[in-house]
């Protein structure tokens, strides 16, 4: 009898009843950091211990769209009587171009024209002038054939991976040019200029058309598109199905997570819904329950990259499995113990 109470009491120490320590928080904590969550990516990620700078307004603000040295530059001419001078100029620009080097561009019959730092009207009426010197009535015709320096380079879920710049195309619009599918992981992806990262939300530019995110664009930005799957939460317990659940938007109500993993069977106690957030050294433990999920908001009760929601068991839940696990025990030790008593017993 004693071995049975404590093959019992061992079973019942194996269950896995929920955390209910001093430090969990309750549901007024959660529905305060969920309002938090609504406030976007770096407010999420200053929850997570991540610092972060605010966005200058003077990346919003166009600038001078300037020739460089070393841009290719296609230039053809008009010229009522000159037109040997108009097919010379226009059949170096079609087939080769006008290479800027050292900020200089040599043109046919003409010294060189210094265009570096100009614009390309500044430019082209700069060649002008030179021209009118020697030959009136010359219209000159300027456009960029090739701007290595000036490009924004796109990587992850795009089609087009290379966008030119021109000092007033924007972030959205560079977005839609290189095709970035709706799906896409805004909440992971990001924008890098001269190697830092930018204070940049691409989900509530995209998602939600805040155009405080809608940056210009400059040569040498890099942009990278993640994959939906990049960031995730886990749903476990006493749910119908235990999964893992993507998070393209960064978030997700804690609503949607259930439903997604099935709903709480009857096994689930439904007082103990969980979150788990944070390390795993010093996690933040939040408790909830049903009446939490069916009546408040439900941007209220938001998920976050890396949360784990747990649903307990039922006490009752417990202490079945507890038994069906002991009792093969019981059964072969039952055996045992009858098959001792007829040791030595010789039947006539």
């Amino acid at each position: 009898m004693r071995f049975l109470i404590l093959l019992l009491f061992f079973a019942a120490s194996c269950t896995n009843p929920p955390y209910k320590g001093c430090d969990v928080c309750g549901a007024d904590d959660f529905v305060i950091d969920s309002y938090q969550v609504q406030e976007g990516k770096f407010a999420i990620l200053e929850m997570e211990g991540k610092c972060h700078e605010c966005l200058d307004e003077e990346l919003l603000e166009e600038y001078l769209d300037v020739i460089h040295d070393g841009d290719l530059l296609h230039i053809a001419v008009h010229h009522p009587t000159r037109g040997d001078l108009a097919a010379a100029v226009s059949a170096i620009g079609q087939n080769v171009g006008y290479r800027v080097m050292d900020g200089k561009i040599h043109l046919p019959d003409l010294a060189p024209v210094m265009v570096e730092g100009l614009t390309p009207t500044e430019a082209k009426e700069k060649i002008e002038c030179a021209y009118q010197k020697e030959i009136r009535d010359v219209e000159v015709f300027l456009s960029y054939k090739e701007r290595e320096s000036r490009k924004v380079e796109l990587m992850g879920l795009v089609e087009r991976p290379i966008i030119p710049v021109d000092g007033q195309i924007r972030l959205f619009e560079v977005l839609a040019l290189a095709k970035v599918p709706h799906c896409a992981n805004f909440f992971k992806s990001y924008v890098v200029r001269q190697g830092h990262l930018l204070p940049v939300d691409l989900y509530k530019l995209v998602k939600e058309g805040d155009m405080d995110q809608n940056i210009v664009m400059r040569g040498g930005d890099k942009i990278y598109i993640a994959d939906q799957a990049a960031s995730n939460l886990m749903v476990l317990g006493e749910v119908n199905k235990q999964r893992v659940i993507d998070l393209p938007n960064g978030f997700m109500t804690l609503r949607q997570a259930l439903a997604e993993a099935g709903g709480i069977p009857i096994t689930g106690d439904k007082r103990y819904i969980q979150v788990i957030r944070g390390n795993i050294v010093h996690p933040k433990i939040y408790t909830l329950n049903w009446e939490h999920v069916v009546r408040l908001p439900s941007v209220s009760l938001l998920l976050i990259p890396g949360d784990i929601v747990y649903v307990a068991s039922t006490p009752l839940t417990e202490w079945d499995r507890s038994v069906n696990q002991i009792l093969p025990t019981l059964v072969g030790l039952d055996l045992i113990l009858r098959g001792s008593k007829n040791v030595g017993i010789v039947l006539p």
